[in-house]
């Protein structure tokens, strides 16, 4: 069985820092694997093979993190050898260097989430890629660059991003949407036995707080409704998709994007909600369609005037009208004297809000959509006849 041995190479150079390395012997040969760990000669304790300080030295939290880094390299170089050891083959010092390297290559944090990302666009889940990239991307702003691999992440590390949001204003389910993507990543790893749990997530909140409401009540509805907007194109459009989510039963901007010409059949609209694939079908009002017979018909094969030409590059033409959508609300909410941020998803708010004081049930509404998690609306949604909610839909639309 190999054994492995940590040495320091002081420096030629007079006070300068030398390097930290790992000495591997097999079968009576050795070899060398160097880092990129640097200290001073008097902060290596020869006789413990280990970097030392005093307590009042200022470099006392780097050579804790320098310790603690050599300890998870050598559990993981332990851990390569009793693979290799248990694999029944012969191998050397080398194969032990090779086989430590490529899983710094392949199971650093960066590496282990790209490669989780191409899989998910592989696999046509192209939204949640995107969360993941998010997440990726803001990790990799508060380690400024600097990889990890995925079996060092500890609480620590984790309790620490999360102040460098909070530090930044960042809103504890914002944050708690980047723990918890961290946490499937770190959770994926362990199911395909690349690491051992240490629940670095522990110390961090990885929970949903209830919102404040975005719903706006029927009479700033209706004020939306009638503004006289025919010379402001933009503003026009952008008030149009706000009645049209809000008519659809609060249906997401994604949603209405991507419903099909196909989807309205004998005065119904049927389809497939993207964020949770359940199946809705909504009836076609006549207000609706006046609504989308003020815009030429697409060239596309989509219904409403979101992605309209053939050959575009169709997520990014949705993301790129809904942010134009909602800029231009926020000039709409000025015109009718609302303060809160004004946005396509307020509409979905609403419309949970207005059957809500309508007096609608419980069991055909969502509380404004506030319940503790989807799963519960899905549950809900998923039992109810169609027709109760159409008529719930009905009573809505006749208060505009």
């Amino acid at each position: 069985m190999a054994s492995v041995k940590i040495k320091f190479r002081p420096s030629t150079v007079a006070d300068h820092e030398g390097t930290i390395f790992y000495q591997i012997l097999h079968d009576r040969k050795q070899r060398q694997l160097f880092t990129d760990y640097h200290v001073f000669s008097h902060e290596w304790d020869e006789n413990r093979s280990m970097v030392t300080s005093s307590q009042k030295s200022e470099r006392k939290s780097f050579i804790l993190s320098i310790r603690e880094r050599i300890r998870w390299d050598t559990e993981r170089m332990t851990k390569i050898i009793r693979q290799l050891d248990n694999n029944g083959l012969s191998y050397t010092a080398d194969d032990v260097i090779d086989e430590f390297n490529r899983y710094a290559k392949e199971y650093s944090l960066f590496n282990f989430m790209e490669n989780i990302i191409i899989k998910l666009k592989q696999n046509g889940k192209t939204r949640t890629s995107e969360t993941y990239t998010v997440t990726l991307n803001s990790f990799k702003k508060f380690r400024q660059g600097k990889d990890i691999m995925i079996d060092c992440l500890n609480s620590e590390i984790m309790e620490a991003y999360e102040a460098w949001h909070q530090q930044r204003g960042v809103s504890p389910n914002t944050i708690s949407f980047y723990t918890r993507i961290l946490r499937a990543v770190y959770n994926r790893a362990i199911e395909d036995e690349i690491i051992e749990n240490r629940n670095p997530f522990r110390h961090v909140y990885t929970g949903v707080d209830k919102t404040v409401k975005r719903a706006l009540p029927i009479a700033i509805i209706k004020k939306i409704k009638v503004l006289d907007l025919e010379l402001i194109p933009a503003l026009d459009f952008a008030r149009d998709m706000f009645m049209m989510s809000f008519m659809l039963r609060g249906m997401s901007f994604i949603d209405m994007a991507y419903l099909k010409k196909t989807d309205l059949k004998n005065g119904y609209i049927t389809y497939r909600r993207r964020k949770t694939g359940q199946q809705l079908t909504i009836e076609w009002t006549e207000e609706m369609q006046i609504l989308l017979d003020k815009y030429p018909e697409n060239d596309s094969d989509y219904l409403l005037p979101i992605i309209r030409n053939v050959g575009t590059n169709e997520r990014y033409t949705y993301r790129n009208v809904g942010y134009n959508i909602n800029r231009n609300l926020k000039t709409i909410a000025k015109k009718v004297g609302i303060a809160i941020p004004l946005t396509l998803y307020v509409a979905r708010h609403s419309w949970a809000s207005v059957a809500k004081a309508k007096g609608i049930p419980l069991n055909v509404i969502s509380e404004g959509m506030g319940h503790d998690s989807e799963a519960t609306t899905q549950i809900y949604l998923a039992s109810l006849d169609t027709s109760v909610v159409d008529k719930a839909n009905s009573l809505i639309l006749k208060s505009l």
